[in-house]
């Protein structure tokens, strides 16, 4: 007989020695720890764990039972980990469009006089004895069809006017009529006709405007004239010298001496100064490159303004 087997039968011959009815109490039976699998033991402890945790929410009455009579359930703990968020619409980002890309300008080409015949050719605005004429290409469709010199908004002519010291307050295009009469100052072009732009013209024709311009020059006789655009000034040398300008020979600003318009017999002829265009579509020089080029002629006209004002003799 083993010796837990000797332990139980002593037991029940004590209890039936004292007169008492003991029921056979449970005993575990021993095992070795040779005997347990790892499984085994696992499953032990994880039992005996769970357990110990039910015995802490156990309530007992007076009468020592639970007050539903039952174990009170263990919540479910909530899981830590987090779960992944499945993307919404508002978690795409808009896919990123390439900018549209620029629509390229067609460029320009000879076109005939008879094209823009219906409109009609500008107004020059001029007097004798002025302090300057300022000479355009010729006039665009906007200014042909306003009547008004440099009329087009993207026409810089107005605000360069006015930066430079010409005038001292931002005229209108329809203030131009007041150019000689407030300022001394008047307009022309070397082309009368008008045109979308100045490709729409041909050399020969910019060239042989040259002439006819001379002749103004020489009939109004102002102290200057500024040539409003390289291109205007390429045209008047190839009437002069019968060739390209080239590169090496041109300057902005105040020209030599001997390229003075309108000379004749008794007098010798307008300085000529040659400025930046102003037009919206010439993109060779930068807004801030105008401002400069144009500088020193608004200087040198208030000057001469200055020194008019005072020369006028006082009446009375």
């Amino acid at each position: 007989m083993t010796k837990t087997g000797e332990k139980v039968e002593l037991a029940l011959q004590r209890a039936t020695i004292e007169g008492q009815s003991v029921s056979e109490p449970q005993v575990e039976t021993e095992r070795r720890p040779e005997d347990e699998s790892p499984e085994e033991v696992k499953t032990e402890a994880r039992e005996s764990t769970f357990a110990t945790s039910l015995q802490r929410f156990r309530h007992d009455d007076s009468n020592g039972t639970s007050s539903s009579g039952q174990l009170p359930v263990t919540p479910t703990s909530r899981s830590t980990r987090k779960r992944k968020l499945e993307p919404t619409g508002l978690d795409v980002k808009p896919a990123v469009l390439p900018s549209p890309a620029k629509k390229r300008r067609t460029p320009s080409k000879y076109t005939g006089p008879e094209a823009f015949e219906h409109l009609s050719p500008l107004t020059d605005t001029l007097a004798p004895n002025l302090i300057c004429i300022f000479v355009g290409t010729n006039p665009g469709i906007r200014t042909a069809e306003a009547g008004h010199a440099y009329a087009h908004p993207s026409n810089m002519f107005w605000k360069l006017l006015h930066s430079s010291g010409c005038t001292p307050v931002r005229l209108k295009p329809e203030q131009d009529v007041d150019l000689s009469r407030l300022y001394s100052m008047g307009n022309t072009n070397i082309v009368s006709r008008p045109s979308k732009d100045a490709a729409q013209l041909s050399k020969a024709e910019m060239s042989a405007g040259t002439p006819i311009l001379e002749e103004k020059i020489r009939k109004y006789r102002p102290e200057a004239v500024c040539i409003v655009g390289k291109g205007i000034w390429e045209a008047i040398w190839r009437w002069r010298y019968k060739r390209e300008l080239k590169k090496g020979e041109f300057e902005y600003g105040w020209q030599a001496q001997r390229e003075r318009m309108g000379v004749c017999e008794g007098w010798e002829g307008a300085r000529v100064f040659v400025s930046s265009s102003t037009s919206g579509l010439s993109a060779s020089t930068k807004p801030v490159e105008k401002v400069a080029i144009w500088k020193p002629f608004g200087e040198w006209v208030q000057q001469r303004r200055r020194e008019r004002s005072q020369a006028t003799p006082v009446p009375g």
